[in-house]
């Protein structure tokens, strides 16, 4: 430590690659990383990292100033001041304030975008790693209030890691972040208050999806209900009318027109109410995504047109939007399903994405499925948002899997253990009883777990259970700063791997 600090010293005044190369000489116990060094004013920050955790440093020639505005203990006895600054709620403000590209944005205004579910703080570095690569932008906070309540995180918290590590990557290209799954004002405003920008607008709970089910005399007793102002609307705008948005044709009848009413308009208001309350609160900076995939049944192309003409007609800004797909989107594994009829079926719904608006397609529970990507890239031009989450953390039980494999058994009899009760939270069909006893197994074989369906949905859905375990969690975390860098690099490659299939260009070298 206090070669480094005396190397500083020397340095302070120098630019930015002449420090990054004296510190990486000046032999310190402690290791730094290299696009995280920045200069402000009269101040060098940087992200370092010990054996135990990552922190930033702040070196200044003077107390006041930037140095003053991080919180943290002051060590040394060098010409230059230096503090050590936990990575909290309120060194993450600082960085924010200092160095805008370190908060999220708005992404309305970006083509393609991916959902980069972290839901340990730590896999922004591999996300950022692969993403830089090509031309899409991530979204690197992204948590539903369920993930949340079962890692034990605040969307505060979430916000904050991926700024540090933002920081700690250099990434200055923009990112998202994304309250996802939100079915009501109040967690909106929560998310909001934290700096996500992205709002992921759950209608399942708002909107009558029973009412697919229902038979027309049914579905007509409760569309007479309706006020006759918006009979009359609903009447001329889709009664046995013809929509074609490219070489796709929507025959819209008056019972299909009456069942749409019955089943969105409440949703669709409610929707109308969100976006009103957003713009209150953001005025154009916000993205608004509307989800309608957390039902059992697909949505059928003329309920997402009618879904995205409501919307517009209520002049709801809106970015994206999911649609419930035909097939399985089952966590963790590749598309379950017929993907010619997938093929088929996503054509529709990308052109009437293009031809309302030219909304992006968002594609959710979209990790692994590599069977599909290349239809969702070709039929959407590429104007799509992909939505990922657990693929991140099930990426970090193979590291565990591949370099702590005692660890690794810990965590796989607890996921057996509260897989029943994850069930009730997550729908998979996987077959557990195909997965080997992994007492019986040779250590090296066990990552070989995680490219096995079965295991992979098992570890996926109990990642509650196994980071609130006592025992499990402070192991788990001190093996995962051990292994950073092969985190990193398992990310970089599955994540590159998503891209690729997608279609999504490389960036052309600078």
């Amino acid at each position: 430590m206090k070669k480094l600090l005396e190397t500083v010293s020397t340095v302070i005044n120098s630019h930015e690659s002449e420090i990054e190369e004296n510190i990486k000489s000046c032999g310190s116990s402690l290791s730094f990383y290299k696009n995280s060094i920045n200069k402000k004013d009269n101040a060098i920050i940087a992200m370092f990292r010990d054996h135990k955790t990552r922190f930033l440093m702040v070196f200044s020639n003077r107390e006041d100033g930037v140095i003053a505005e991080f919180s943290g203990e002051q060590i040394g006895d060098c010409d230059t001041i230096t503090r050590k600054c936990p990575l909290d709620e309120h060194n993450a403000k600082v960085l924010r304030k200092l160095f805008t590209w370190t908060a999220p944005v708005s992404l309305r205004d970006r083509k393609t975008t991916i959902g980069c579910g972290d839901r340990l703080g730590l896999a922004t570095a591999g996300h950022i790693a692969a993403a830089k690569q090509f031309e899409v932008t991530p979204v690197l906070a992204q948590q539903s209030i369920r993930e949340l309540e079962l890692t034990g995180r605040t969307y505060r918290q979430v916000v904050d890691d991926a700024t540090f590590m933002v920081f700690q990557t250099g990434y200055k290209e923009g990112y998202g972040a994304d309250g996802d799954h939100l079915k009501t004002i109040e967690d909106i405003d929560v998310a909001l208050a934290a700096d996500m920008l992205m709002i992921t607008l759950d209608l399942s709970e708002v909107m009558n999806a029973d009412a697919g089910d229902w038979s027309q005399d049914k579905v007509d007793n409760a569309y007479a209900e309706l006020p006759d102002c918006v009979k009359k609307r609903i009447e001329a705008t889709y009664a046995d009318k013809d929509f074609t948005f490219g070489n796709s044709s929507i025959d819209f009848d008056a019972p299909t027109a009456r069942r749409c009413a019955v089943m969105y308009l409440e949703a669709l208001d409610f929707a109308d109410e969100v976006h009103r309350h957003l713009v209150s609160k953001r005025g154009d900076k916000f993205d608004l995504e509307i989800s309608i995939d957390e039902t059992t049944s697909p949505t059928l192309p003329s309920h997402h047109l009618f879904i995205a003409k409501e919307l517009i007609h209520r002049e709801v800004e809106f970015t994206s939007l999911a649609p419930r797909f035909i097939g399985e989107f089952q966590k963790a594994v590749d598309y379950i399903g017929n993907p010619e009829e997938f093929d088929r079926q996503f054509k529709v719904h990308a052109n009437i994405a293009r031809g309302n608006g030219d909304y992006k397609v968002s594609i959710h529970s979209g990790s692994d499925k590599f069977m599909v990507y290349p239809t969702i890239g070709k039929m959407t031009n590429m104007r799509l948002h992909l939505k990922t989450a657990g693929t991140s953390w099930v990426e970090a039980v193979t590291v565990i899997a591949e370099n702590d494999p005692v660890l690794y058994k810990v965590m796989h009899k607890c996921a057996l253990d509260n897989f029943d009760k994850m069930l009730a939270l997550y729908h998979i069909t996987a077959d557990i009883s195909k997965i080997p006893d992994v007492d019986k197994m040779y250590d090296e074989d066990l990552p070989g777990l995680m490219e096995m369906s079965e295991a992979r949905q098992l570890l996926h859905i109990t990642y509650g259970p196994i980071l609130n375990d006592k025992t499990i969690r402070p192991l788990f975390f001190e093996a995962m700063h051990k292994f950073e860098e092969e985190y990193m690099e398992r990310l970089k490659a599955h994540f590159e791997k998503h891209l690729s299939l997608l279609g999504v260009p490389r960036k052309k070298d600078k």
